[in-house]
C-alpha cells in the first residue's frame, strides 16, 4: 500500500507549523491548530510523521494532527448495508 500523503520538510518554528504536503508548501499558526503546540517549548516539539503520511504526532505532548484535517478534507462515514 502506498502513502496516503507525501509529507516533507516539517518545521515547527516561531509559532508556525510549516510543511510540504503532496508538493504544496503550507504554513499554519500553531495557536490555530493546538493549544498544546502553541504553549510547547522547543524541546517538546519533537514530532513523528506517520509512515503512511496520514498524520503528525508529538509524543512528548500527546498531540496528533491529521494531514486531511490540515488540508480541510472531510470524509463521510462509510455506509454498510445491513444484512
Amino acid at each position: 500500500m502506498g502513502n496516503y500523503h507525501n509529507v516533507k520538510e516539517v518545521v515547527v518554528e516561531e509559532g508556525w507549523l510549516r510543511l510540504e504536503v503532496d508538493g504544496r508548501k503550507l504554513s499554519f499558526p500553531l495557536a490555530e491548530l493546538s493549544d498544546r503546540l502553541a504553549a510547547s517549548t522547543r524541546e517538546q516539539q519533537v514530532f513523528e510523521v506517520s509512515p503512511s503520511g496520514y498524520g503528525i504526532h508529538w509524543p512528548l505532548l500527546d498531540e496528533d494532527l491529521s494531514i486531511d484535517g490540515l488540508l480541510g478534507l472531510r470524509h463521510e462515514p462509510s455506509k454498510k448495508a445491513c444484512a
